[in-house]
C-alpha cells in the first residue's frame, strides 16, 4: 500500500504539472571510475548513487513523473577521459557530475558555453562556492575549504597549536593541493608549522619515503588529503611505525571503511570529517535493501551498504533528486532542462525535518544554498575508528566561513580574470 500511495502521489504531482501520466527520462549522467587504482572508493559510492536513483524510479516511478536515466561512463579517475565523457554525455545531459578534482578544473570553463550545471558534493574547486562567478557550478554540502577549517578548528579544541607542527600528507594532484590556501592562513594566524608531504600517483602503495620523514619530523599531527590506494597505503604506514593513530586525521575522502579493515584494532583512533555518516537504522536504508538490493537491482552487498561511502552515494544522488523536484515544481514542468535543474539546485534546503520525510536522519546535516551560495556549507562530523566501524567522535562542526570568505572573492576574481571574457550572473547579490 506504501508503494501504491507513493506511485499515486508521483502521477498526481505529473497531473500538476500539467505532464503526461509517463513523461520522458531525465538524463543526469555519472562519471564514475568503477576501475583505476582509485576503485575500491569509486565503487561503493558509485553503488550508493545509483541504487538511490532506483529507488526513486522503482517506487516512485522517477521523480515528477519522469524517470531517471543514470547512466555511467567510465572515466579510471582519468580527466582525459572524463573530458572525453562529458563531451559524449553533455548532448542531452541536464547536468555533469565530473568525479575528479581535475576533471572538474577542465570542464568548468566549458560550463558558462554550454549551461550544464556542474554537481560536485563535496569535491572541485573550493571557491565555486561563489555562486555569482561560478553560475554552473556547485560543491554543495561542503567544500575542501570548509573541510580544512573543521579539521583545524578540531584540532584546536585538544589544545593550543601555538609552536605545533603538522604535517599535511597529500596526493600530489588537484585534489591534494586544494586545501593548501586554508591550512597555510591557519598556520600563520594560529602560529603552527605547516609541512606539506606531496604522494605522487606512483608512489600511493610505497610511501617509505614520506614516513621516513614523517618519522624525522616527529609532527604533533598528520593531516592526510588523500584519495584511493593513498589511503591504504598511508594507513598501513602509520600502523607500522606506530605513529598515533589518535594524531592522524583525514579529509572526507580518507575516511573509508575498506582501508581501516585492513588494520582492525591498530587503526583505532583515526580520524576523518565527514559531511555524512551511514546510519543503519534510517529508514531509507531498509527500503533500498527491499526494492534494489533484495531485488537483484544492486551491485552492492550487505558489508559495502554498511560503509560511510555507500551511504554518501545515497546522499549525493538525494541532493540531486531534491535539486530536479524543486525545478519541476518552479517551472510546472517534469522534463526539466539543465538551465531550470540550476535553479533547482540553488534552492536546496534541507531542513532537518526534510531530511526526516526522506528517511535520512542522521545521515546528513542540515543546508541550503542560494544564487550567491553554491556551496551550502553544511558543516560535519569528526568519524572515528573504533576498531572495526567509524562512529561519530564530535558534536555537527561548522566551518567559519567568513574567515576565509576574502580567500574564496580573491580566488574567484582570479579564475574570472584568468579566464575573460567569463559570464557572471549578474543579478546576483551576496545576499541572495
Amino acid at each position: 500500500m506504501k508503494h501504491f500511495t507513493k506511485l499515486a502521489t508521483a502521477v498526481a504531482l505529473g497531473t500538476v504539472l500539467g505532464t503526461a501520466a509517463i513523461a520522458q527520462e531525465l538524463y543526469t549522467p555519472n562519471l564514475a571510475y568503477r576501475t583505476g587504482p582509485f576503485a575500491a572508493t569509486g565503487i561503493p559510492l558509485m553503488n550508493g548513487q545509483a541504487d538511490y536513483m532506483t529507488l526513486l524510479n522503482e517506487r516512485d516511478g522517477g521523480i515528477g513523473g519522469a524517470r531517471i536515466d543514470f547512466e555511467e561512463c567510465e572515466t579510471g579517475y582519468s580527466t582525459e577521459k572524463g573530458v572525453e565523457c562529458y563531451e559524449k554525455t553533455k548532448g542531452q545531459a541536464i547536468v555533469t557530475q565530473p568525479w575528479s578534482t581535475g576533471i572538474t578544473l577542465q570542464v568548468l570553463p566549458k560550463t558558462n558555453v554550454d549551461q550544464i550545471p556542474i554537481l560536485a558534493p563535496g569535491y572541485g574547486f573550493s571557491p565555486m562556492a561563489d555562486g555569482k562567478v561560478f553560475q554552473w557550478a556547485f560543491n554543495m554540502p561542503a567544500g575542501y575549504w570548509d573541510a580544512a577549517d573543521m579539521i583545524v578548528q578540531y584540532l584546536e579544541s585538544e589544545g593550543s597549536l601555538e609552536g605545533k607542527k603538522i604535517a599535511f600528507l597529500h596526493l600530489d594532484h588537484p585534489f591534494g593541493k586544494e586545501p593548501l590556501p586554508v591550512m597555510e592562513m591557519h598556520a600563520e594566524n594560529k602560529g603552527f608549522e605547516l609541512l606539506p608531504i606531496p604522494v605522487g600517483l606512483k608512489e600511493m602503495q610505497n610511501q617509505s619515503a614520506q614516513w621516513l620523514q614523517i618519522r624525522r619530523e616527529r609532527p604533533d599531527y598528520v593531516v592526510m588529503w588523500g584519495w584511493g590506494a593513498m589511503n591504504a597505503g598511508a594507513i598501513t604506514e602509520a600502523v607500522k611505525t606506530k605513529y598515533p593513530m589518535d594524531q592522524f586525521v583525514g579529509v572526507w575522502w580518507a575516511g573509508h571503511d575498506a582501508d581501516l579493515k585492513l588494520v582492525g584494532e591498530d587503526g583505532k583512533g583515526y580520524k576523518s570529517i565527514s559531511w555524512s555518516f551511514p546510519n543503519m537504522d534510517a529508514p531509507v536504508m531498509q527500503e533500498i535493501k527491499e526494492r534494489v538490493i533484495d531485488a537483484g537491482l544492486s551491485q552492492t552487498n550487505e558489508e559495502e551498504m554498511q560503509g560511510v561511502f555507500y551511504g554518501r552515494g545515497l546522499v549525493m544522488s538525494m541532493i540531486l533528486a531534491e535539486a530536479i523536484k524543486n525545478a519541476q515544481e518552479n517551472f510546472d514542468t517534469a522534463e526539466i532542462d539543465a538551465t531550470q535543474l540550476r535553479w533547482g539546485l540553488e534552492n536546496i534546503n534541507l531542513t532537518e525535518e526534510r531530511i526526516a520525510e526522506l528517511g535520512m536522519e542522521g545521515m546528513v546535516p542540515p543546508f541550503s544554498t542560494s544564487c550567491a551560495n553554491h556551496t551550502g556549507h553544511s558543516g560535519g562530523w569528526m568519524l572515528e575508528w573504533d576498531g572495526t566501524k567509524f562512529v561519530k567522535a564530535s558534536d555537527l562542526l561548522t566551518a567559519n566561513v567568513e574567515g576565509y570568505s576574502d580567500l574564496i572573492a580573491e580566488a574567484s576574481a582570479e579564475y574570472a580574470s584568468s579566464n575573460a571574457p567569463w559570464e557572471m550572473n549578474e543579478e546576483c547579490s551576496a545576499t541572495n
